[in-house]
């Protein structure tokens, strides 16, 4: 859990959006009763419920400390040159895009359209196409654009426009389909058709991640 002051200007969701997270969590976190109304001077806690937390250092391998400045970490050359603190302005465009085509489709419950939210989130945040279901759009994504990233699932979700893609799930469509979804970067949640409020890979096989390239 790291500590913000807020500054003249800043707004609950714009900082959600800086720093990985969400206004509902930003908000819960600091008792925040009304989150369009805060105070310059003010501490605000920003961080994830548990033991997954916001590191605003860059602990992780690949990142070097930036504070909690507009875009964080610096790439040190590590696995993935991703982290909470300095996912790109397009990894960001796409976790946004993600959030907004799940809650026009699903909401929270699930369409059975993952691929169909991915490839609408895609083409809204970077005027792509990609085509195909849940366990052929990762062979679909354009390498010039997206690369494949080594991390696990726990790593995935604290950073915000990762593709994630699942050559199967335990449904019955999900056998045949697989599944795919946006990460939101909060630590648990992702965007496809729906908002999964909590993604694992329960019965869930052949997960590949993917970062945009900028």
């Amino acid at each position: 859990m790291s500590n913000y002051r807020i500054r003249p200007g800043d707004t609950l969701s714009a900082l959600a959006q800086r720093f990985g997270t969400t206004v509902s969590k930003l908000a819960k976190d600091n008792n925040i009763s009304n989150p369009d109304l805060i105070f310059s001077g003010n501490n605000l806690k920003i961080g994830h419920s548990g033991t997954s937390s916001f590191d605003s250092g860059g602990g992780r391998q690949g990142v070097r400390g930036g504070g909690t400045g507009n875009t964080g970490g610096v790439d040190v050359g590590g696995p993935t040159g991703a982290g909470p603190s300095n996912a790109s302005a397009t990894m960001r465009r796409l976790a946004e895009a993600g959030r907004a085509a799940a809650m026009g489709m699903g909401g929270y419950n699930s369409q059975g359209l993952c691929a169909t939210g991915v490839s609408r989130a895609i083409r809204n945040a970077m005027g792509i196409g990609v085509s195909g279901n849940g366990n052929q759009i990762d062979n679909n994504l354009p390498r010039d654009k997206f690369k494949q990233v080594d991390m696990t699932l726990e790593e995935a979700l604290k950073i915000p426009g990762l593709i994630l893609t699942w050559e199967k799930t335990s449904s019955a469509a999900g056998s045949i389909y697989g599944h795919t979804a946006i990460t939101s970067g909060d630590g648990h949640s992702s965007a496809s058709d729906f908002i999964e409020r909590n993604t694992t890979n329960n019965g869930r096989t052949g997960l590949k991640i993917f970062m945009p390239i900028n």
